[in-house]
């Protein structure tokens, strides 16, 4: 059971309808087009897989349907700011005391308490306040807006489908549900635990644009082609960085990796060399060596990427160019398993399932 969010929750009941999971989303009755939705509901690739039921649970009647949801489901994913449940009814107190064996996922950017917690924020402003931003871009620009795959979908929405199926494993031993708190703060926090081990080792300053993580090393960033293309180099280990050079036509012997104070000099050789050609011609001569190399691609040449294509990364399903399921079963393979639905469409469905349901198992006594 899912309740109807933007973004990262859903991403969370993607991942989990695509490996198999029903998953019903209750949609609001009254919907409308937002900046992630458009007004096509069926292009709402974050929202595929899903059975949609449409309630109004601030209605006695409505609330009662989604109640009866609650004691049939195995997970419920709350997606509001803290209290907003509560205030509906539906709080993990009262879950809770219908299902013992629900686990009531909560996705939220600042997490369930905290100063910050009852306020509005987006991908941008966790990655700021968790430290992920500032070190970004050039030491004399603002940091660089890194859409927002980073908080909103790898530290919340892949963060909740792995505690939920974290949570589901727990209870095949307890017998017990419980209430998960993540936060897209804190799932940055996580993700920055390399950068942390960096800096644990003294291989990290605070300073910008000094790291090669954060693309000092001319080795280690993107270069413009010729023709308004743009290459990108990840040469981090010694043979990688000796390959690479070796074939852009730079001597290695002059240019020892590691010595920093011969970074920029490097970088300037670098954009010259890419600038002199095509990215054509730059894949043509770097594309399936081992100089840790790649093309840096627009969506619709990325999905035409051969290696894209033979891992069938990219699929169209319902005439919409999206991403396959992940990750890869070997026995039991992921699938898309229906378009995204209309607000509504399972509604009369899903109140006759759970009829039936009652019916079959009598009433519950709590």
């Amino acid at each position: 059971m899912e309740l109807k969010g933007l973004g990262p929750a859903q991403l969370g009941g993607l991942l989990l309808s695509d490996l198999g999971a029903d998953v019903v989303v209750v949609d609001r009755r009254l919907n409308g087009p937002t900046v992630f939705t458009g007004d096509d509901p069926r292009k709402e690739i974050l929202n595929r897989g899903r059975r949609s039921i449409a309630l109004d649970l601030k209605q006695p009647d409505d609330l009662a349907t989604g109640l009866r949801l609650i004691e049939w489901a195995d997970v419920l994913i709350d997606p509001y700011r803290p209290g907003t449940t509560e205030r509906l009814g539906i709080g993990p107190d009262a879950a809770l005391s219908r299902n013992d064996r629900l686990i009531y996922a909560r996705m939220t950017g600042w997490g369930q308490e905290g100063p910050l917690a009852h306020t509005a924020g987006h991908d941008i402003n966790y990655l700021a306040v968790a430290g992920a931003l500032q070190p970004m871009g050039a030491p004399e620009q603002p940091p660089p807006v890194p859409l927002n795959l980073i908080a909103d979908f790898g530290g919340g929405g892949m963060l909740l489908a792995f505690g939920i199926v974290a949570a589901l494993l727990e209870r095949q031993r307890s017998g017990r549900g419980q209430v998960i708190d993540v936060a897209m703060i804190d799932g940055v926090a996580s993700l920055l635990n390399g950068v942390l081990q960096q800096r644990a080792i003294g291989l990290w300053t605070d300073r910008r644009g000094v790291s090669w993580l954060q693309g000092a090393a001319p080795w280690y960033r993107a270069y413009a082609a010729s023709d308004g293309g743009f290459v990108t180099v990840g040469a981090l280990e010694g043979k990688f960085y000796e390959l690479l050079l070796g074939l852009v036509g730079v001597d290695a012997t002059l240019w020892p990796q590691w010595e920093t104070a011969l970074w920029p000099g490097l970088a300037e050789e670098l954009t010259e060399r890419f600038g002199s050609a095509s990215l054509a011609h730059w894949r043509s001569v770097l594309e399936g060596t081992d100089a840790c190399f790649a093309p840096a691609l627009p969506l619709n040449e990325a999905a035409r990427h051969p290696h894209n294509v033979a891992r069938s990364t990219f699929i169209e399903f319902a005439g919409v160019l999206q991403a396959a399921p992940v990750p890869r079963f070997g026995r039991t393979p992921g699938a898309i398993r229906r378009p995204p639905p209309l607000p509504g469409e399972h509604t009369s469905e899903i109140r006759a399932e759970l009829e039936l349901a009652a019916r079959e198992s009598g009433p519950k006594t709590y």
